[in-house]
This record gives C-alpha cells, sequence and structure tokens, in this order.
C-alpha cells in the first residue's frame, strides 16, 4: 500500500514536467537499435519470392521448403524462451549483440548452402537470432523514449521491419536468394558497431542499482536543460516496487492481479499472427501466381506501398492512439480477406473467374497496407508498455514464445491450408481480424501519452 502511495506521488511529481527533448541521442539509440528489425523484415519476407528458385536450385519438395519457411518462426520461438531473461541479466545491448551473432552467422549459411541441412540450419539461427529481437527492440525503445514521441519511436521498429520486407520483395524480382541472404545480413554489421555509442536502458541500469549511471544516461537522453528528477523518481518507485515482489514466478503470471495484462498480451499476439500475415507476407507470390496476377508486377508494387504505410502508422500512433489504430487496421484486414476469399471463391465460376486476378491484387495490396499501419507494431508497443517491472521478463517470454510458437504453426500450415482451399483460408482470417476489433474495444485500454508507471497505476486503479 506504502508502494502504491509512493508511486502516486511520484506521478502527481512528474505531471509538472514539461515535454522532454527528441535529442540527438535518443534519435541515433533509436535507429542503431531497430537497424536489426530490417533483418526481422527480411527473414518475413524472405520465401515470398524466392521460392521457386531454391526449390529448383536445391531440388526440394513442397514439404521441404514449408519447413525451410517455418523454421524462421520456430527459431524465433527457441529465442524468444531465452530473450527476456537475457536482457533482464545481461542488458538489452549485450542481449543485442548476441542476437546480431546468431543473424550473420544463419545468413551466410543461407547464402553459401549447397544442400537442405544448411539451408534449414541458417534459417534456424537467424530465426533465434530475431526471436530475441523481436523482445529486446521494443522493450527498450520504451524505456528510454519520453511518453509523448513512445508510440512514434516505438512503430519505428515496425517501418524498419517492412523496410527489410520491402527491401526483399523488390530486389527478389532481380537478384538471387543468395545475394538476398547476404543483404539481410548487412543492418546487423551496423547495430553490432553501433551498439559501442548508445547508452544502455535507464530502467535497467536503476534495476542493477547502478542509480547515479541511469541519472547520467536520462540526462543525456533528455537533454541538458530538461529537469529529470520526477522521471527517475518515477523509475526509483517503480524498481522499489518490484523489489518487493521479486518473488515473482511462473506461477504469479496467472494471478488475479495480472489477469488483464497478460490476457491483453497474449491475445493480440495471438490475433496478429493468425489473422493471414503468416501467408500473405511469407507467400505473396504463391498468391499472385495461384490467382493468375503476375507476380513480378505484384510483388513490385508492394515493395513500393508498404514503407510509406508504416510512415503513417507512425504518425498516427501518437495521435490517434493505439485502441482506434488497432481497431480501424483490424476492420482493414478483414474486408482484406473477405476480397481475397471471393477471389479465390469464384475463381472457377463461368463469366465471373475473371475478377480473381484483380481481386487477388487488391485483396492482397490491402492487406499489407492495413497491416502496416497497426497490427503489425501495436501488440509489440503494447507488450512493451503494460507490464509492471516485477514481471516484465516472465511475461515478457510467455508473451513473446505465444507469438512465434503461433506463427509457427500457421506459417507451416499455410501452403497446406491452401491445397484444402484458398477461399476457406481466408475466410478463417476475415473472421479471426473481426474478432480482433472486438477484444480490442472490451479490453485494451489507451495508454497514449501514460508515462510506463502511470500505464501501471490504471491497472491497479481498475
Amino acid at each position: 500500500m506504502e508502494g502504491e502511495n509512493n508511486m502516486e506521488k511520484g506521478l502527481l511529481l512528474a505531471k509538472k514536467e514539461d515535454s522532454a527533448n527528441t535529442t540527438p541521442l535518443l534519435i541515433f539509440s533509436t535507429f542503431i537499435i531497430v537497424s536489426a528489425s530490417f533483418t526481422f523484415g527480411a527473414a518475413i519476407g524472405y520465401t515470398a519470392d524466392t521460392m521457386s528458385s531454391i526449390m529448383s536450385d536445391l531440388d526440394l519438395s513442397l514439404a521441404q521448403f514449408s519447413l525451410f519457411g517455418s523454421l524462421s518462426t520456430f527459431g524465433g520461438m527457441i529465442g524468444a524462451i531465452f530473450s527476456a531473461k537475457a536482457a533482464s541479466a545481461f542488458g538489452h545491448k549485450m542481449t543485442l549483440w548476441v542476437a546480431d551473432l546468431f543473424c550473420i552467422t544463419g545468413w551466410l549459411a543461407i547464402s553459401l548452402a549447397k544442400d537442405i541441412i544448411w539451408l534449414d540450419m541458417g534459417r534456424f539461427l537467424v530465426g533465434i537470432g530475431v526471436g530475441l529481437i523481436s523482445y529486446v527492440v521494443p522493450v527498450y525503445i520504451a524505456e528510454i523514449t519520453p511518453k509523448h514521441v513512445r508510440g512514434a519511436f516505438t512503430f519505428s521498429n515496425q517501418l524498419l521491419q517492412n523496410c527489410g520486407v520491402a527491401v526483399v520483395y523488390y530486389f527478389g524480382n532481380f537478384l538471387s536468394w543468395r545475394t538476398l541472404a547476404i543483404i539481410g545480413s548487412i543492418p546487423c554489421w551496423i547495430q553490432v558497431i553501433g551498439l559501442f555509442f548508445i547508452p544502455e536502458s535507464p530502467r535497467w541500469l536503476a534495476k542493477k542499482g547502478r542509480d547515479k549511471e541511469c541519472e547520467e544516461v536520462l540526462q543525456k537522453l533528455r537533454g541538458r536543460k530538461y529537469d529529470i528528477v520526477p522521471e527517475a523518481c518515477e523509475i526509483k518507485i517503480s524498481v522499489e516496487a518490484s523489489k518487493k515482489n521479486s518473488n515473482i514466478n511462473i506461477r504469479s503470471l496467472f494471478e488475479k492481479r495480472y489477469a488483464h495484462q497478460l490476457t491483453i498480451g497474449i491475445g493480440l499476439m495471438l490475433l496478429q499472427q493468425l489473422c493471414g500475415t503468416a501467408g500473405i507476407s511469407s507467400y505473396g507470390s504463391t498468391l499472385f501466381k495461384l490467382a493468375g496476377f503476375p507476380a513480378r508486377i505484384g510483388m513490385m508494387v508492394l515493395s513500393l506501398i508498404v514503407v510509406p504505410k508504416s510512415l503513417m502508422g507512425l504518425i498516427l500512433v501518437d495521435r490517434w492512439g493505439r485502441r482506434p489504430l488497432l481497431m480501424t487496421s483490424a476492420l482493414g484486414l478483414c474486408l482484406s480477406c473477405i476480397t481475397l476469399a471471393v477471389a479465390f471463391g469464384v475463381k472457377d465460376v463461368p463469366g465471373i473467374g475473371k475478377i480473381t486476378p484483380i481481386f487477388c491484387f487488391i485483396g492482397i495490396l490491402s492487406f499489407t497496407m492495413m497491416f502496416a499501419i497497426g497490427m503489425g507494431a501495436l501488440p509489440w508497443i503494447i507488450m512493451s508498455e503494460i507490464f509492471p517491472m516485477d514481471i516484465k521478463v516472465l511475461a515478457g517470454s510467455l508473451v513473446t514464445i505465444a507469438n512465434w510458437f503461433t506463427g509457427w504453426i500457421a506459417n507451416y500450415a499455410f501452403n497446406f491450408m491452401l491445397v484444402w482451399s484458398p477461399s476457406g483460408t481466408f475466410i478463417i482470417s476475415a473472421i479471426i481480424s473481426g474478432a480482433t476489433i472486438v477484444f480490442t474495444w472490451c479490453l485494451v485500454p489507451e495508454t497514449r501519452r501514460l508515462t510506463l508507471e502511470e500505464i501501471q497505476l490504471s491497472f491497479v486503479n481498475v
């Protein structure tokens, strides 16, 4: 009770503060951290336009390629198991160095692969690295940014992911799959060097009892003239409260006091992976060919549209708020999946089947756009905001594992679902996207312009 009163006092003091400056160090740190997100996006989109060439060069069956495609999500699940624990124990920077090592090794193995074993091993290693990245990047950004720009800065994670997707979509039309793998590793080299020049998270430093370093880093991130006392006070109070609950274990996560946050975190991750993105982002070229639309043109257009739409999401996330943007994105995904279901449903109907190529193009294009502005980034942004410090490690790991495990199942099963029924596949995706709107309306709170500590207090007062 005393801890809650102290937190409230700290929050009242914090409300008197002016908006912090967006300093060059904050921008540079964010850029270095999200540079690895490019690799995340490249891994997602890598199989979209390389399927036929890899299967031909290495003589793979559909089942073998589906396994290759899904191994990044399986590896991501393995990386997710250790991501939060590693970040808590060794720091965000050290965890990202390890992730870069996995990614670089994996991409090199893919580019040099002469058989299925090296190809699969490379994909698996990239997946482990991306699994580590997927947790650390949004959490680090959320912990270093002031509340008035936290959403936009955290959304830059999705922007760089989409840059990676766009690059492999675009250059997949011209370059070999081996060269694309080399391109996917370049941002990791940039991050390996850049991490030497950026600070550790102030909240991690405070958690480790390094209060003086915490204040020094916070001052550098906010600017020399900015009064960091209120924010430093909030962080210390939050750390003290988490230490009182240091006996948290996995069973503690399922106590009533954490039920709301855990339901939101896991629910959004499951909905994100099951809404259809696993198939459309990884096998876009296959869908275009199945519908009779020129795959090269389709992938070229997708590569040009995905980044500008991510920029729109970055601009809107701190203006509209998380809830409206998430529901708008889910509605767009639902309508896009309905369009795709209709396109493939009438494919063999005489006189009507000619609409299939154009409806397929519209459906995939609109799906990619609507996913980029909201559903792609917001579950990760919200995850990085809603968990208190005392359960962030366990809850973050569980939520990230749920995302990657569901993605692995969805990615592996997608090709086989297309064989079963393309129309039925997207009807299921449309229902799940519709369920996302209801889930968000009923359970997801608005966290815009609240500090991380204010967000925790809002859950306590529910």
